[in-house]
This record gives C-alpha cells, structure tokens and sequence, in this order.
C-alpha cells in the first residue's frame, strides 16, 4: 500500500483504455464533509464496468469505510478488495469487508400497510371471542378441580378447614347483611311505588302485591344479592389470592407439599355456598317489606291485608324457584373469584386488573344464568 497523508481523493483516469476510477489518498472522518461532495459530483460518471484502482489508498477509518461502499457499491468494493493485484493491509480488508457487509445487511424497516377499520374491528372482535372462549374453558376445567377437591376430602373429616370456613361465612354473610337488606328494602320500594303507579291507571293497584312478591321472590332477591356478591365478594376473593400469588405464597404452600385449592379454595366456595342463599332469603324479606310499606303509606292495604294477599296469590313454588338458583350463583361467584386470583402475577397492577375482570365476569354469569333459568322455568311451568 502507498503511504498517504493527503486528504482522499477520486478521479476517473481518461488515459488508460478503459478509463480506471482511482482512489487514493487518507479516505477518514476529517476529511469525510469534502470526500461527500467528491463522491456526488462523481456520480454519473463512471459506469458498473469501469475498473477500481485502491493501491493509492492511504488512512482509512469506518466513515471513509462507509462512503466508499456509497461511491463503488458494497458488492464492487467487495470485489475490488479481494482480487490479487490490490495492495490493501489486512486490516484495511478487513475493515471493507466489516462495513459493506453491515451496510448489505442493513435495510429500512418496511412500513406495514395500513388495515383498514373493517378488517380491525373484526380482527379484535375474534380475538374477543376466542378470550371469552378460553376463559370458558378455564372455568369449566376450575370448577371440575373444585368439585373433584370437596369430593375427595368428602370422607376426611381430618382435612376439613371448618375454622377458615366459619370466618369466610362471617366475612360473605353476616358482614353484608346490611347493605343487602337496605339495598333490597329500597328496590323493593321503589318496585312498589312504579308498579302501583301504571296499575292505577286500571284501578288494579291491589295487585302491587303480587308484583312485588313475584318479583322478588322468583327474580329480585336472588339476583340483586348474587350482583352484590359478585362486585363485594369475588372481588375480594381474588384481591386476597393475588396477593398472595404475587408475594409467592402460593408457591410456598405448594412447597410444603399441601394443595392451594384445599386450603384457600375450597373453605371459600363452601362458605359462599351457605351465606348467599341465606342472604337471599333476607333479600327476599326486605324486598317485600320495603313494597308493603309503600303500599301502606300510599295505596292503603294494611299489613294485614298484604300479607293476606301474598299467601293467597303466592305460591311456595315461586319461593323455591328463587332460592334454588342462590346456590349455583354463588358456586360460580365464588369460583371466578378464585380462578382470577390464581392468574395473578407479579405486580400490583395484575392484582387489580384480575379483579376487576372477576367482577365483570361474575355478574356477567349471573345475568346470562338467571336468564336461561327463567326460560326454563317458564317452559316447565314452575
């Protein structure tokens, strides 16, 4: 290689047949702003046939590197560099080789063609189904594990958790009692003050009772207390399992060879499945109460006269038909609330997200069961 401490240097030599393109000269990032313009202005003037002459080549660093694969070409330098007659040092080869590879390898991210707001909102309605499928599935196979648990340790009375059972009712049952009974006192107030309001205009306001007992005791007292459930209790249920899935608590009581599902699962289910059928039948009191008072204080039918009517008009049959759906509500309520905790991770964030969906996904079961139970029992004739 010549030695060089001239500035770098290009030029198309008309005297040789073909014309050679020459490089010579220090080809480095001092002298990287005039070797720019040198390599425009020599645009257009030679061709992809002309020779390439690289012994006059002195210094060179990666942006001489660089703007000589932009002035011959990555693929030509390559060429150029490896045939026999070039005088480059091994470094300065390998240094060719290192930038006009990276620059081949290099390309601009192509940019993704806009989909248009039909094709979008059909992707995201299909992938909102296929979670809605899963999650589906998660509970089918949770409930399965939770039914399989209670049976297994059916005749074990050893390994039976009456104390967290007992404490878990006092939390779902006893503790919500109030906010059920006035929720349930006002709505059925307020069934009563509307059903006595369009019932008048056919002078049939004495059947505000029968609306108000119907009401409450087939649909409103069961279905008002699961909601309450729901948003109090499955929320709560997956705050305290999250968090305990979080700080790897879980993961110790797997260590310790005993089963989560037994020792935080199961006490809960059960305690749910006694508390909300009891809190059901005092939403099912309060409700009546709160219409016999409005029809007292508005409609003049005297308490005895209420009660007079509810058990002419009102068979047991309505009562059962109420009751029996507080049980699997609150089996399913109590199963999506521990499920939502066992998919917690690690963050605060996750601990409150897999609440929140416990709440929606719990009254959501709710109201899409107490649906299809109506439509039954309606076709049975019960």
């Amino acid at each position: 290689m010549i030695s060089s401490t001239m500035a770098g240097n290009a030029r198309l030599d008309s005297s040789l047949t073909p014309a050679r393109l020459r490089v010579t000269g220090d080809w480095t990032l001092a002298h990287y702003a005039d070797l720019k313009l040198l390599s425009k202005k020599l645009q257009g003037q030679y061709d992809a046939n002309t020779p390439i002459d690289l012994n006059g080549l002195g210094a060179l660093d990666t942006a001489g590197a660089s703007l000589l694969v932009e002035l011959l070409g990555s693929e030509r330098l390559g060429r150029t560099a490896e045939h026999p007659d070039c005088t480059l040092s091994t470094a300065d080869r390998a240094l060719l080789q290192t930038v006009y590879c990276s620059l081949t390898d290099f390309c601009v991210p192509i940019k993704e063609p806009e989909v248009s707001v039909s094709i979008q909102l059909l992707t995201r309605i299909g992938r909102a189904v296929d979670a809605v499928w899963q999650d589906t599935l998660q509970l089918l196979g949770f409930v399965g594990l939770i039914i399989e648990t209670i049976v297994r340790g059916l005749f074990r009375p050893k390994r039976w958790r009456v104390t967290p059972m007992i404490a878990h009712i006092e939390q779902t049952g006893l503790d919500a009692a109030p906010i059920v009974a006035l929720l349930t006192f006002l709505v059925g107030a307020v069934v009563a003050f509307l059903g006595s309001t369009v019932l008048a205009t056919f002078g049939a306001t004495v059947f505000t009772v029968d609306l108000v007992g119907f009401a409450f005791l087939r649909e409103f007292g069961v279905l008002l207390t699961a909601i309450l459930m729901a948003g109090r209790t499955a929320s709560a249920f997956t705050a305290q399992i999250g968090s305990m899935k979080a700080n790897e608590e879980i993961d110790a009581i797997r260590t310790l060879g005993l089963d989560p599902v037994e020792l935080l699962v199961v006490p809960r289910v059960l305690a749910l499945l006694i508390a909300l059928p009891m809190l059901t039948f005092l939403a099912m009191l309060s409700g009546i109460i709160g219409g016999g008072v409005v029809c007292a204080v508005a409609l003049d039918i005297s308490p005895a006269m209420f009660i007079s009517l509810l058990q002419t008009d009102i068979g047991v049959q309505h009562f059962l038909v109420g009751i029996v759906k507080a049980p699997v509500f609150a089996f399913l309520i109590a199963a999506i609330g521990c499920l939502e905790g066992f998919k917690v991770s690690g963050s605060a964030e996750s601990v409150g997200a897999h609440t929140t969906s416990s709440v929606v996904q719990s009254i959501f079961v709710v109201i899409v069961m107490d649906a299809i139970a109506a439509m039954f029992f309606m076709e049975m004739g019960w």
